[in-house]
Parts: C-alpha cells; structure tokens; sequence
C-alpha cells in the first residue's frame, strides 16, 4: 500500500531566535575578554563588557539602555497629563453656557435666581463640579453634560487601576456602578484577609476571580500575582498625581467625589491604594514626571503611560546589572520585547546563550572565590590568536613563512595538523582518508582526495632550551601602554613553546620592586599596582635557578624592561630601591648577568622606550654578555620576541 504524500508549507519564523542563525562566535568573544582580562580586568568584569558592549550583528546591553532611554525621553516630550481636567471643563463651560441660554428665555423669578446661582460658580474647576452636584439642571443638554462628567471621572478613575474596566464595561448603568462597588469592597475585604494571613485567603482568591475574573484579563494565578499587578497600577496612579501641579491635584481631589455621583467610589479606591502601598512599600509611591508634549492624556491613559515608563525603568535597572546578585535571566524578555521590539528580544537571547556557552564549552570556570576564571584551554586558544598575529606580522616583515611549526627531522609528537604548501612532513594517511571520507559524504560526491583532505604528521626537534622569560612589571609599563603587548608576548611564547616545541622549559619571570616566577595564568590575570622599582637584579637570579635546574639544556635568557635597574637584593633578601640607581644596584645586576654568561646563556633585552640611561645599561649588558639588544615599538614586541627565540633554535640546529 503505497503512502499518500505529504504536503509541506513554509512560512515566517515566530517562535524566538532564528533557528537557522549561526551560533554565538565564542573565539570572538574569547578574544574581546581576553584583551579586558591583560589590561587588567577580572574575567567576570571582562565578560560583563562584553555583554555592555555586544558582539558583531548583536547589540549589547549598553545600546538597549540607550535605546530605553530614548524611548521614555520621546514618551515625555510627546504628551501631557491634564487631558481630563481638560476635558472636564469643557463639558462644564459647555453645560454651563447651555443652562444659562436656556434660562435667558424663561422670563420667571425663578430663572433670574438660578442666573444668580450660577453667577457664583467658582473658577476652580473642581469645586466648581462639586458646588453643582445638587443642582436642578433646567437645561437637557446641560444634564446630560453634567452626567457626562461624572461619567468620565469615573470611568477615568477606575482605568487607572484596573487595566480591563473598559471592556468589563461597554456600558456604565446604575447596576454597573452597584457592580463596581461590589467588586471593589470584595478586593479590599480579600488584601484584608491576606494582611492579617488568614488561612482561608487561597480559597477567598478563588471565590473573588470567579465572580469578579471579567476585571481582570491578565488572570492573575494567586493573590499575589494580583496584588503584584494592582500595586503597580496604583503606584503608577499616585506618581501622575505627583506629576501634576498643586492646583491641579487640588481639582482632581474635588473631582473624584463626583465620580458617578457616588462619593463611596473614591473612598473604596482610596481605601484599596492604602493597602496596596502597605502591601507593595517596594513600588515607586513618590516619584513624579515632567512631560512637556502637546497631547493632552485622560487618567487612565496617563496611568498607562506612567506604568509602561515604570516598566523602562526596571527594564533598565535589569539591564545595568548593576546590583547584587545580577544575572541577565532577571531580564524580562517579554518587556524588552514590547519596548524595543522582537530583535532586542532575539540579541538578548543571544547574549544570554554566549554567557553560557563560554562556561558549557569550558572557557570560563569558577574559582575558588566565586568569580570566573580563564581555564587552561581558553589560554590555549587565545595564544594561538596571539601566535597566529604575530606570525603574520613576522611574515608581512620579512617575507618569511611560518616558521613555528614543528622541525621536520625529529620525533613523531603523534599530533597533526593541515598541509601547507612547502610541508616536508610525512603524511598521517589515516586521517587524510577520514577526511576525503567525510568530505565527500557530506557532499555527496566529488574527487576521492583533494589538498583540504591532506594532514601531516609532526615532528619536533630533540635539541632542548631552558628558556626564561624576565617581563618588567613597574608601574611605568602599565603608564606608557606597555602592559597589554607584554602580557601578549608572554602568552604567545607560552603557546608556541607548549604546543610546538614541548622538550624545551619556559619560566615566567616578573619583576618589579621584587621578582617572582608565575604561571601563564598568573601573568594574564595581574593587575598593574603602584610600586618603585625595576629589580632585574632578583629577575636573573630566578632565571639563573631555572637554567641550573636544565643542566644540559640550551639557556636562553629573555628581558623585557622599559627602565635601567633601580632596585637589587639585599642579603637578608629584603629590596632596596634607589633612584637614581646605586652602582651596588648596577654592579649586583651585572653579576648576575655575569654568571649567566658563564652558563652560556644567550641574553637578549627587548628595550622598550628611549631613555637614554637604560640605553647605556643595555649595551653594557651586551657586550659582557655577549647578547643582543632589541628595541621593537609596543606594537611590535610580540613580533621580535618570537622571532628571537625562533633564531635561537636555528642557531642550535
């Protein structure tokens, strides 16, 4: 029995980020933190202004901000909120002017007194509705304008609090007031009930939405979510009153007594606010706006407007993360989405998914203080970008290849890696057929071998190096914008000898007022601190520590300074720092340069700035040691470092 066919249709994607979207750029985002980490900064800060600032094609938190900020600044300067007091004294003046025509053509004493009556009407408009509550409206048109008031600043007072009292009431008769007031006095019975922890309250909020839920289209799940939606409404409520004039809440107050010509509704609401604000002390009761627009608002619409602008707010305290305890799944999607559209809702995903890849794939880890941490192999993918530039800078300098491959006449290191043109290493046939393999299957055809195919197999040289690596740390190297392209130096010699030249032993060495060995780790993470001194005396004697430990070993001795020394070791191990240098500062530190020589050990100084002395100092060091003086800009260290050291293992061969 043959199966009908199935029909496909395709339409526009819906459901959230783009499923057919590339994957976060984790290299990218490794190297942005990275590059904040060497200048100093804490991995967790690192990542934090990779989330402020973004990634390529994402906006970061820094532009939603800007954006929300633009967004609430338009909002203000697009409305105003007098719009019912506006329109109340319209209907007023014309009810007014509608009574008087009619009274103008009735000739009685009685229209003469009603003339009177009016006459004395207030200016104000609120005590003006107020004085005319019990007066006999001679005038149909004039009645119905009146009635119309209390109608408005009903409608308007309950918009301000309950979001659905609009489609609750298509029509505002007499048993829809009785229906309001019932409604309202069950809520306040029931945020009663739940101040007081009554323990029937669960089954109070299940009575009350059964009768009352049509006032309520967000279907609030618990009295909490309930209280969480009214707190905000009625907070939003009391920061329009704030906004507005002294006059201006003074009319309002009078106002409210006239809502549907009941004064009991303005008592239960206030009644309803002063609960909310006892429930809800969180919620902004006691902020104000200034809006300079030109479009009047009603109550309900300004209280609207005032939420959504509440709502900018959190949005932005979220989006600041500024707080303890900060993590961007405290953002609401849903909110971001509704102020600044799918796509902010769609980066942020993104930004949320980078955070947790960069930990799931092993990039980032915990420390043992509770902050995150550079792991093992995110230091080996940022020192092969840092390899891989300076590389190329060599070859764009000297026209030279890649020189830092593994030595073609040595041991299999049982690794592997793509050919080159110019390769001479056997190839691991294994492997290239695995590759044509999975290259034509995933093509579905096409040559059985091509060059893309082809892995070789490396070798590495026997000829082993004990090599230190002395890297100034004085204050003066974090100044002149040094510490950055000394820690990039550190890191891609670390990676090149660890990954292609294993047999040889690196130590780095730090030196400021004091010197002490680190790790790669160590070195990436130091912060730059205040301090005097330029020890090199204590950095050789390191040095010389870990050449004895490699006695058969070729010594290579590498120093990046920006300065002369000015401080040396004392017996007692203490520093002693001078400026300008002591010669017992000078003399102890040619020793040591002295003793390496006798070792063997080539010495090389990369010679950072132009200061004169440090240029008399380093020459010295040359000739008694035999060594070379480099002077590279900052861009350019890395570049000479790695080209040294590559010199110095032709020199072996």
């Amino acid at each position: 029995m043959t199966q009908p066919a199935r029909g496909y249709s395709y339409g526009a994607w819906h459901g959230g980020p783009d499923p057919l979207a590339p994957p976060v750029d984790l290299r990218q985002a490794l190297e942005e933190i990275g590059r904040e980490v060497m200048e100093g900064n804490s991995p967790q800060s690192a990542l934090r202004e990779l989330l402020r600032r973004g990634l390529s094609g994402t906006q970061g938190l820094d532009e939603m901000t800007r954006r929300l900020w633009q967004r609430r600044r338009q909002l203000q300067r697009r409305h105003r909120l007098d719009g019912t007091l506006q329109e109340v004294r319209r209907l007023l003046d014309r009810a007014l002017r509608s009574e008087r025509e009619t009274l103008a053509r009735d000739p009685s004493e009685d229209a003469r007194f009603r003339e009177l009556r009016l006459s004395a009407v207030p200016e104000d408009t609120g005590r003006a509705v107020r004085d005319l509550a019990d007066y006999d409206w001679r005038s149909s048109d004039a009645r119905e304008d009146y009635a119309e008031i209390q109608r408005l600043l009903g409608q308007e007072m309950l918009e301000q609090r309950f979001r659905g009292i609009k489609q609750a009431l298509q029509q505002t008769t007499p048993e829809d007031v009785e229906r309001i007031h019932r409604m309202i006095d069950d809520l306040n019975d029931l945020l009663a009930s739940h101040a007081r922890g009554d323990p029937d309250t669960p089954q109070k909020f299940e009575r009350f939405m059964q009768q009352h839920g049509q006032f309520f289209p967000e279907n609030p799940r618990n009295v909490d979510e309930l209280i969480d939606l009214l707190a905000a409404r009625s907070a939003a409520a009391q920061r329009l009153m704030n906004s507005l004039s002294p006059e201006q809440q003074a009319e309002l107050a009078q106002l409210a007594q006239q809502a549907f010509g009941d004064p009991r509704l303005a008592d239960a609401l206030a009644r309803l606010d002063a609960q909310l604000r006892a429930l809800r002390p969180g919620e902004d009761w006691f902020g104000s706006e200034r809006f300079r627009g030109d479009q009047p608002m009603g109550l309900g619409e300004a209280t609207a407007l005032l939420e959504e602008m509440g709502q900018i707010d959190q949005l932005a305290e979220q989006l600041s993360q500024a707080y303890p305890g900060a993590r961007l799944e405290d953002i609401d999607l849903d909110a971001l989405a509704n102020q600044l559209g799918e796509q902010a809702k769609v980066d942020m995903q993104r930004l949320m998914e980078l955070e947790r890849e960069l930990t799931r794939s092993g990039l980032l880890e915990r420390a043992p203080d509770g902050g995150l941490r550079l792991t093992p192999r995110a230091l080996r993918q940022l020192g092969s970008t840092v390899l891989r530039g300076l590389i190329d800078q060599l070859r764009t300098r000297r026209g030279d290849r890649e020189s830092a491959r593994a030595g073609a006449a040595g041991e299999l290191t049982g690794a592997t890696r793509p050919w080159e043109f110019g390769d001479s290493e056997p190839w691991d046939v294994p492997r290239t057929v695995r590759n044509a393999v999975l290259r034509r299957a995933a093509a579905r055809g096409g040559p059985l071998l091509e060059v893309v195919d082809v892995e070789v197999a490396e070798t590495e040289q026997r000829a082993q190096a004990a090599v230190a690596l002395c890297v100034d740390i004085s204050w003066s190297m974090v100044q002149d914008g040094r510490w950055v392209p000394m820690k990039r130096t550190a890191l891609a010699l670390h990676h090149l000898i660890s990954t292609r030249y294993r047999h040889d032993a690196l130590q780095l060495i730090t030196f400021g007022r004091y010197a002490a060995p680190v790790d790669i780790q160590e070195l990436i993470g130091l912060e730059g601190v205040w301090e005097q001194g330029t020890n090199l005396h204590h950095a050789l004697v390191l040095a010389g520590r870990h050449l004895r430990r490699y006695p058969t070993a070729q010594p290579v001795v590498l120093v990046v300074t920006d300065g002369e020394p000015t401080a040396h070791l004392e017996p007692d191990a203490e520093a002693y720092f001078s400026y300008p240098p002591l010669p017992e500062t000078l003399a102890k530190t040619l020793a040591e340069v002295d003793a390496l020589t006798r070792m063997g050990a080539s010495i090389t100084v990369f010679m950072l700035g132009e200061d004169p002395r440090l240029k008399r100092f380093v020459d010295i060091v040359a000739r008694r040691s035999g060594g070379r003086v480099v002077a590279p800009t900052e861009d350019g260290l890395g570049a000479a470092v790695i080209a040294d050291y590559l010199r110095s293992r032709r020199s072996r061969r």
